[in-house]
Parts: C-alpha cells; structure tokens; sequence
C-alpha cells in the first residue's frame, strides 16, 4: 500500500501544478458521486431488506 501511495505522491510531484489540481478535482467529484450512489443504494437496499424481513415475519405468524 506504501508503494501506491509512494508512486502516486511521485506522479504529483512529476506533474506541473494546474494538471494536479486538475487531477485533485476529479478524484473529489468522483468520491462525491460515490458517496451519493452509496447513499441511495444503502437506503434502497435497507427498505427492501425491511420489507423482506416483514413479509417473512407475517407469513411465520399467519401460519
């Protein structure tokens, strides 16, 4: 992991300055997208699994 960091530390110091901010502001739009996309399918995903486990609950108690 050292390594990575260590060759991507590299690569910036390479670069001329508007090119890393450049860079800089992609790396924080995407994890802004990521977070979101996150987001939605964590809230997504628990509403389902709460339906889910309803439905099982209320077919356990009908039988």
């Amino acid at each position: 992991m050292k390594s990575i960091t260590k060759k991507f530390v590299e690569f910036l110091k390479k670069e001329d300055g508007p090119t890393a901010v450049e860079y800089a502001v992609m790396l924080a739009l995407i994890i802004v997208v990521c977070i979101a996309a996150i987001t939605a399918l964590g809230q997504t995903a628990s509403e389902t699994f709460s339906y889910v486990g309803t439905s099982i609950d209320a077919g356990n108690t009908a039988s």
